[in-house]
This record gives C-alpha cells, sequence and structure tokens, in this order.
C-alpha cells in the first residue's frame, strides 16, 4: 500500500509534466507516422505529450490497413473522430488501437477524441500527425483549424530532415531534433476590432509576460522584425487568402534583445462578400530557418551585387555564382517562367552536353526555351509556390531526374504575390539536404525573383527605347564604289531614356556620297523625334542635289521653325569617291578623325558654325580636304570621347591612339576596338567610320549646254560622238546616240530653261545625263499604241540601257541612264 501510495504522485508528477511537454488546442497526445518501405507502410517516428491518453500505439501500421492514421494518409484529408465515433472505429479494428482504447478504462473511449492529419500534399506527402485529448464533445471547428495548421508546422520540419529517412528502417532513431514543434502556440484574431486571443505559448514565443499582454495585435506586431512588417500585414490582402497553409517566416526582437526565428501558417475567414474577418493562426519556433554566419554573408553579397544588375541576363549569371559553388552543385538553371514555356535566362555548365536530351531538342539560341508540358513535376512545384527538394532516388521525368540524379531542389522565384521563375538545383553524386541548405536557397529566392522582376522592367525599358532609336537609324549601309563603311550604335547603360545620336550614308550620283553624323539634345521622346525628323531632312536636301552648306543651313531654318527647345549638332561630309575630295561642314559637332595611310592621325581642323536651332540665318562655311587611298575617315559623337569621368580631349586623345595602331584592312574590327573601351556609358554612341580605297581609275567627264535651237538635238548628238570616239567608245556609240537624242528631246520638248547634258566615262559604265529646270520626274508609259504620237522615247531608253532613272536637283532634275562598256583590247 504504502509503495503504492509513493507511485501514485510520482506517477502523477510525470503525468503533468508530459502534460506540460505538449498541450494545443485541447490536445494532449501527438504522434508523428512518416511513409517508409516505399509508401507501403507507416513508421512511429515520435510520440509526445500525455501518454495516458493513448498508450501501446502501434510502431508499425501498414499504409493499406483501416485505422486512423492509414485512412487520413490515403485519402489525404484529416479525419476528425469524436469520442462516440472513436469507439465505433474500435468496434469494428479493435487490433490497430491502442491498448489504453481496446483492454483499459471503459469510460475512456467516451472522453477522448482524436484527430489523424496527413502531412504534406501530393507527391509531397510524408506521413501522418496523430492527436488525441479529453475532449467530450470532440474538437471544435476552431481547433480544428488550429490543429491542420500545426500539421502543416510538423509537415515543414519534417520535409527539411526527410532525407535522412531514405532507406531506414527505424527513422525515428536517426532524428537530431524533434519533430513536433513543443514551442508553438496559436491565435485567433478578429480584424474588425483588432482583438485577438493567443495561447500562452505565443507569448512565451514572443518573450511577453501574460499580465503585459492587452489583448491587441498591435503589441504582438511590435515585436516583429521591421524589414518583415510588410508580409505580415500582406496575409489579409486579397491575393494572398487563398495561400492556405503556407508558412510564413519572419523575425522578431525579443524584450532581452535575442533574435528569433518564427514560423506564421494561418487561415483567413472571410463573410459572404469575401471580406476577411477573421485571422485563425499557428505560431512555432523555426530556428531550423535561421542561417549560419557564411550564409548570412553570402545573401548580404548577393542581395548588393543584384541591387546593380541591370539585365535579366546579369541578375541569372550572379544568382547562378552565388549558388553553384557554395552548394557543391553539378548543374544550376535559372528561368523565367511564360504561360508555356520555361524561358532559360542561365545554364551552368553552359554545354548542352551536361543537360537532358529533352533540354538539348529545345535549344533554340543561346539556351534552351523548355515546354512546361514536359515537366509535369516542375509544373506542380511552381504552381503551389513550395521549395521542393528530391533526394536521390526519386520518381522524376527524364527531364528533371537528369538535371539531378543525386538530388535536385526546385526554388520557385517570387515576386510580387506571384511566381515569376524558378531555380533549378541539381547534384551529380548522393546528396542530402540540410536546414541550412533550405535557409540558404529560400533567402535567395526572394532576392534574386525582387531582382528579375526590376531588371524585366529595365530590359523592356532598354528594349523600347532602343527599338525606337534603332528604328530611326538606316537599317544597312550602302555598298560603295571605292571604299568601306560601317558604323556603330550604343544606346546609354545608364538610365533608359531614348539619346538623339543619329548617322547616315547617303548616295549622291555621279560618284558622291554624303556621310552624316549629328547628336541631338537631351535624351527623350522628343529628342528621339526631332532625330528622325533631322536625319529624314538632311537626306532629302542632299538627295536634291543642293551643296555641303546649303543642305546643313536649310536643316538649320528647318529645326528654327520647328519651335522646339532643343538644339542639334551635326558634321556634314560630301566625298568625291574618284577624286577623293571631301568637302565637310560642321554644326558645333566635333570633327572628323582622319587615319592617313602611313598611320598618322589627326583631329580634321574645319571652321565650323553653330549647332542647328539655335541662329535662323548662321553661315555654315565648307573646309575642303583631300584623301589619299588607304586613309581612314572616323566621325562620331560626343558620347564616345566625354563623360562625367573623361574629359573631352582625354577621349579625343584616345581614340586617336586606338585608331593609330588599329589594322584598317578590317573597318568593322577598327570600329570595334573604338568603341570596346567605352563599358558603361553615360551617353549615347555612334560611330560611323569610313576606309577610302579610291577607285581604280579616274572618270573622264565632259559637259555640253543644250542650246535651244531647231537643231539641238543634232548638235548634242554631234558632241557626243566626237567625244566618245576621243575617249575609244566605238561599239556602244549608237546606243549612246540612240539615249541622247530621246533624252534631249524631252528636255527640250517638255520644260523651261537651260539644259545640260554630262557625258561620264568610268571603268565599266558611260553615264549619259542631262539636267533641266523642271522638277517634274519623267513616267515610263505602260502601254503605248500604234496611234500614239508620243511616249515611246523612254520605253526605248528602257530598253537600250542597263539602268535609268531620275533624280531632284536644286531647282529641277537629272535624268540619267548607264550603259554598260567594255574597254577595246589593244
Amino acid at each position: 500500500m504504502g509503495g503504492g501510495g509513493r507511485r501514485a504522485p510520482r506517477e502523477e508528477a510525470i503525468r503533468t509534466v508530459n502534460r506540460r511537454r505538449f498541450a494545443f488546442c485541447g490536445a494532449e497526445l501527438a504522434a508523428v507516422y512518416v511513409v517508409a518501405d516505399q509508401a507501403r507502410e507507416l513508421h512511429l517516428a515520435e510520440l509526445t505529450g500525455n501518454r495516458d491518453v493513448l498508450y501501446g500505439l502501434p510502431a508499425i501500421l501498414a499504409v493499406a490497413s483501416h485505422s486512423p492514421a492509414a485512412n487520413a494518409f490515403r485519402d489525404g484529408r484529416p479525419l476528425w473522430l469524436t469520442p462516440k465515433e472513436l469507439a465505433t472505429f474500435v468496434e469494428d479494428d479493435p487490433h490497430h488501437f491502442p491498448t489504453r482504447i481496446r483492454e483499459g478504462d471503459p469510460d475512456s473511449p467516451a472522453r477522448i477524441s482524436l484527430g489523424a492529419l496527413p502531412l504534406g500534399h501530393g507527391d509531397q506527402e510524408r506521413g501522418c500527425l496523430i492527436v488525441a485529448g479529453e475532449v467530450g464533445d470532440g474538437f471544435s471547428a476552431d481547433d480544428r483549424s488550429l490543429l491542420e495548421l500545426y500539421a502543416d508546422q510538423v509537415a515543414a520540419g519534417l520535409e527539411s530532415v526527410a532525407a535522412r529517412f531514405a532507406g531506414r528502417k527505424s527513422p525515428q532513431a536517426h532524428l537530431s531534433q524533434s519533430l513536433v514543434p513543443h514551442q508553438g502556440g496559436a491565435f485567433i484574431l478578429e480584424l474588425s476590432t483588432g482583438r485577438m486571443e493567443a495561447h500562452a505559448h505565443v507569448l512565451e514565443l514572443l518573450g511577453l509576460p501574460p499580465e503585459q499582454f492587452d489583448g491587441q495585435v498591435e503589441t504582438l506586431l511590435a515585436c516583429a522584425v521591421p524589414d518583415d512588417m510588410p508580409a505580415l500585414m500582406a496575409v489579409v490582402e486579397p491575393d494572398r487568402l487563398a495561400a492556405v497553409g503556407q508558412q510564413l517566416a519572419f523575425r522578431i526582437r525579443r524584450p532581452n534583445g535575442e533574435l528569433r526565428w518564427l514560423g506564421l501558417r494561418c487561415r483567413v475567414e472571410v463573410d459572404s462578400d469575401g471580406t476577411p474577418q477573421r485571422v485563425l493562426g499557428v505560431v512555432a519556433d523555426a530556428t531550423y530557418l535561421r542561417p549560419s554566419a557564411d550564409e548570412v554573408s553570402l545573401v548580404q553579397r548577393l542581395s548588393a551585387t543584384l541591387a546593380g544588375a541591370a539585365t535579366i541576363r546579369e541578375v541569372s549569371r550572379l544568382a547562378v555564382a552565388a549558388l553553384r559553388e557554395p552548394l557543391g552543385a553539378s548543374r544550376v538553371a535559372i528561368g523565367e517562367l511564360e504561360p508555356e514555356r520555361l524561358i532559360v535566362t542561365a545554364l551552368d555548365p553552359p554545354e548542352p552536353d551536361a543537360w537532358p536530351e529533352v533540354w538539348r531538342s529545345e535549344w533554340r539560341s543561346e539556351w534552351p526555351d523548355v515546354s512546361l508540358s514536359e515537366l509535369p513535376t516542375l509544373q506542380s512545384a511552381l504552381r503551389g509556390g513550395h521549395l521542393s527538394l528530391w533526394p536521390p532516388g526519386a520518381v522524376l521525368e527524364p527531364g528533371l531526374l537528369g538535371v539531378g540524379p543525386g538530388g535536385l531542389a526546385v526554388v520557385p522565384l517570387p515576386a510580387e504575390g506571384r511566381i515569376v521563375g524558378v531555380c533549378l538545383v541539381g547534384w551529380d553524386g548522393e546528396h542530402r539536404f540540410g536546414p541550412e541548405e533550405r535557409s540558404l536557397l529560400t533567402a535567395t529566392a526572394g532576392l534574386v525573383g525582387q531582382a528579375l522582376v526590376r531588371a524585366h522592367a529595365l530590359d523592356a525599358g532598354h528594349e523600347l527605347a532602343t527599338m525606337l532609336q534603332r528604328s530611326l537609324l538606316p537599317r544597312k549601309l550602302p555598298e560603295l564604289p571605292g571604299g568601306v563603311a560601317v558604323a556603330r550604335y550604343l544606346p546609354a547603360t545608364a538610365g533608359l531614356e531614348v539619346g538623339g545620336d543619329w548617322y547616315d550614308v547617303i548616295p549622291l550620283g555621279d560618284g558622291h556620297l554624303a556621310f552624316v553624323i549629328g547628336d541631338v539634345q537631351g535624351h527623350s521622346a522628343g529628342a528621339a523625334t526631332i532625330m528622325g525628323q533631322m536625319r529624314t531632312a538632311v537626306r532629302a536636301y542632299a538627295v536634291e542635289g543642293h551643296p555641303p552648306d546649303v543642305v546643313v543651313a536649310r536643316a538649320n531654318r528647318l529645326l528654327v521653325g520647328m519651335e522646339t527647345d532643343l538644339f542639334a549638332t551635326c558634321t556634314y561630309v560630301d566625298l568625291d569617291m574618284e577624286e577623293g575630295i571631301a568637302r565637310v561642314v560642321r554644326a558645333g559637332h566635333l570633327p572628323p578623325i582622319l587615319r592617313h595611310p602611313d598611320g598618322v592621325t589627326e583631329e580634321l581642323a574645319v571652321e565650323g558654325g553653330p549647332p542647328l536651332g539655335v541662329l535662323a540665318d548662321a553661315d555654315f562655311p565648307i573646309t575642303e580636304a583631300g584623301l589619299l587611298p588607304g586613309t581612314v575617315l572616323v566621325l562620331l559623337t560626343d558620347g564616345l570621347v566625354e563623360s562625367s569621368r573623361l574629359p573631352l580631349e582625354e577621349g579625343m586623345r584616345r581614340v586617336r591612339d586606338v585608331l593609330a595602331a588599329a589594322d584598317p584592312v578590317d573597318p568593322g574590327g577598327v570600329a570595334d576596338e573604338l568603341v570596346f573601351g567605352v563599358g558603361r556609358r553615360d551617353d549615347d554612341v555612334a560611330l560611323l567610320l569610313l576606309r577610302y580605297d579610291g577607285t581604280q581609275g579616274r572618270p573622264m567627264r565632259s559637259h555640253w549646254t543644250v542650246w535651244r535651237l531647231p537643231d539641238a538635238v543634232l548638235h548634242a548628238r554631234r558632241f557626243t560622238a566626237r567625244t566618245l570616239r576621243s575617249w575609244g567608245v566605238v561599239e556602244e556609240l549608237d546606243a549612246a546616240l540612240l539615249v541622247v537624242s530621246e533624252l534631249v528631246t524631252n528636255a527640250i520638248a517638255h520644260t523651261q530653261g537651260e539644259v545640260g547634258m554630262d557625258l561620264t566615262l568610268s571603268a565599266d559604265r558611260l553615264r549619259i545625263a542631262v539636267n533641266d529646270a523642271s522638277p517634274r520626274s519623267p513616267v515610263k508609259p505602260a502601254w503605248v499604241s500604234w496611234e500614239s504620237t508620243g511616249g515611246r522615247g523612254l520605253l526605248i531608253v528602257d530598253a537600250t540601257t542597263m539602268a535609268w532613272g531620275s533624280v531632284p536637283l536644286s531647282g529641277g532634275k537629272q535624268v540619267w541612264a548607264e550603259i554598260p562598256w567594255h574597254r577595246a583590247s589593244a
């Protein structure tokens, strides 16, 4: 008797300790079963709490058995049993129930309620949580909701150590941490009043004495780290209401200064119109999420480097570099999500042979664009938005298994309430995931997701600006007789606004070309618009045949008349490709740079005028210079030679040094060398480069003024015949005389004023040009009847020559025709 009396207080003390060890929403006992033996069995991994409620729980349960744990695991949804329902369960299958219920106190079934809650969802089911307590009427609706959230907390902890269970017969013997978060509590928040009912464990986690808690939610929120407040407040936002059961990790500062990681899972109740009314939540210690000092340093470095990343590729490259080496991973891939595809933005290693066949078959350009329909596991993980860790031997489709046969992490990249991308980290050798890796991947995911969204906006702005800029620039440069021209344009990397730099190469006929470069003040859509208008105007005036000073002066008056606050600078070069004579006009712009055939460079001394758009009656003098074959002519904008860190004089000197050392055999390579060292640019850069080679021989030219006499055509034919014979043109003489007859006749008959004729004989063709004072271009008739008295002249010209056409000249036009010519052999 005495011994029994002494044992009773001791047993009561143990029972009290056990009750203190676990008590949550009416549950006094918790048991965790984990899936094992290829999902055929559930093994008891942990049992905690008041074991007097249920004792003798089976260590192993068959998944196919008829028991609360097995039924809940198979169905994938919670099973709640009141004492009466539990008693019926015992009668149906007494072999799978604890000894207490089957053989103990006959009154116990009438007092014990039980809940079986699956741990995990879908492909991530980890096991089942059993909770039981002496609740005569069964667990209330609020308690059930809170216990379901608590089960999600257990599942999160179980997932962090799930790799330790693989292939082990008794997983519970190998656990280094408890699966049941004992330091955790529940709360119920009334949103209309801000009143909160918080269990004692919640206050204990926050370090608040119960007597200091006034029941207001603001008192608890004051404990949170300010950086984590937005995430906590966003819980009740409309787009977050569907995220039931998702864990929010946040940090709190206890009164003693200790920083602690907590995990929050909550459920928001709404009324009939969708307005949030109450929040039911579970808070538990999440120390396993706390990063180590090395991880904190790595995340801080990544955050700092991502802050300066301006493109999606740069963000992706930095993220890959931050993860692959610290994790010892074999492969890392980062991609953006589109509705049906994963647009890969970084791969390491970059070789196609290092990736599965489905990736290689989709290799479009630099990286593949993988169809999500071929990666259903990835698609499912992204839909849930959870970090997924797949241990060695996991059953995955080949497209994912080949990424990480020894272990695979699927890391969704969240930003602005949605998943914007994904990071895949794979290992070839067997890899076991630890809690520290989970915290590192989670922290990195948030940083990279936000950086991707930011870079996407920057990329979109740059793409729009560049598209607008390039649409106003020449698509390609013409092939030149006696030279090679190349151009380079680079938009500014500092800022997103479109610039006003422009260039053009304009064929003028008769062996002349115009090389133009300019810069409109400012960086805006207005500057780009003015740039497009100025380029069009300069080209129109140049094609009309005006000399360089007149072209620039007319463009200046046009800009002044636009009544804009912007001005523009410009350098215009009219180059005779056959004679090598350049006539240069400069309007507030940088002078051309020449590289002579001997390698000596110089800034061409050009007398300049003011920028365009400043003075309506400004003068723009012409400077003439001769170019020898092998000379390189460079026109550039100030973005190449001047910045906040580079004085103009030093920039021009650098360009001359690079130009002097370059090999002009490759003009494109020279242009690349000139712009390669610019790096990050404060302004746009435009470069126009010409290597002047000269023609094989100088053409022979002659001019005749046609007098309006009755026999004007006869005199024109005699002049032509005499000139061509002196040049050695024999076989082509008859065709040339026929063309002269038709062109001169048309000019005399249909125009007024002076008529002139130019003959030009080059290496392979004879050019006949007739100038008149009428701006109307001749039109070849589509059809001429036998009764027509005219209209056959242009048909004859078209049939006799290899090409003909009309170009405007100042106050008139020029009609020209070309006849192929081959020098007779001696």
